[in-house]
């Protein structure tokens, strides 16, 4: 048996979705491998999680989801041939993919919502705090998005859900949380302590502006919460509900996370992603923005 540990040291990422949003791109491809620049959305996330110390990845796929495990395996023959070929700048960015970090795979035979999708990876989390990272939120930080929950975590020992201010007019999208502050200086001002929370709220029923980011750290204990969380609507199993029975036992947090975060979970959001990351690239940033100011918008 293995050791239990209060460290966080795996992640999972949900990646199950069927990406209604972008068909009919995603009818034969998973959204999470479209292209942001010269990388597939998930790489982006997977990085943060490495750069936040997580030792293992468990990623919840799908049907028609092999892409991914794909892109994380080795690909004999595209070495080969890039060696062959004097590629080795490319053969070091391809085998490092492969390389990153140790990633194991469970399948969700069915999208029946977040919680249902969190919970077909308790047998990889050994009763252990772990990580959750939602792919479509991207977060450019010099900490990483992940590791800034982790450092809460660290202190409180209790989950922590990354949070972020939206227009009134866009929480019905979100978890949206009723919230305190938490006067606890060495966090500036950005750690709440939360009371409640609703899934998709209309504007005028909402708590606040406060809504759940694609970045949480969760105690092992929400598996059974989300085994008591009864279908919502469409039959999905709603992680907000089964955080809200949490609550009653045990402190939730909210983090607002430093950074800048792109939403690329759907077409527009995606779009302006890719030319906000390709302005910052070093290889093409320049010469895109030459481009972008020549256009006669």
């Amino acid at each position: 048996m293995m050791k239990k540990t209060n460290q966080v040291r795996k992640a999972i990422f949900p990646a199950a979705g069927l990406g209604t949003r972008f068909l009919p791109a995603t009818k034969a491809q998973p959204k999470e491998m479209l292209p942001i620049v010269d990388k597939p959305i998930i790489q982006y996330a997977v990085e943060e999680a490495i750069r936040s110390g997580i030792e293992n990845v468990i990623i919840v796929t799908g049907r028609g989801k092999y892409a991914i495990e794909d892109h994380f395996d080795v690909s004999f023959e595209l070495e080969q041939t890039l060696r062959e070929r004097g590629k080795l700048e490319d053969l070091r960015k391809i085998r490092a993919i492969s390389d990153m970090v140790q990633v194991s795979y469970v399948r969700q035979k069915e999208a029946r919502g977040l919680g249902h999708a969190i919970s077909m990876a308790k047998p990889f989390i050994n009763e252990e705090p772990f990580g959750v990272i939602l792919a479509d939120d991207i977060i450019e930080s010099e900490v990483p998005g992940l590791q800034q929950l982790i450092n809460i975590y660290d202190r409180y020992h209790a989950c922590v859900l990354g949070v972020q201010r939206v227009p009134r007019e866009e929480v019905c999208r979100y978890g949206v949380l009723k919230v305190e502050p938490v006067p606890d200086k060495r966090f500036g001002g950005k750690l709440f302590r939360v009371l409640d929370m609703v899934e998709k709220p209309k504007a005028d029923k909402a708590p606040s502006d406060l809504v759940i980011l694609g970045r949480y750290v969760l105690t092992p204990e929400i598996f059974d919460m989300i085994s008591l969380t009864s279908p919502g609507s469409g039959g999905e199993i709603q992680l907000t509900d089964a955080l809200r029975s949490l609550l009653r036992s045990q402190p939730i947090f909210g983090y607002m996370c430093e950074g800048r975060c792109h939403d690329a979970g759907d077409k527009l959001g995606y779009l302006k992603t890719t030319v906000e990351l390709a302005l910052g690239n070093p290889e093409i940033g320049d010469d895109f923005r030459n481009y972008l100011k020549s256009l006669a918008l």
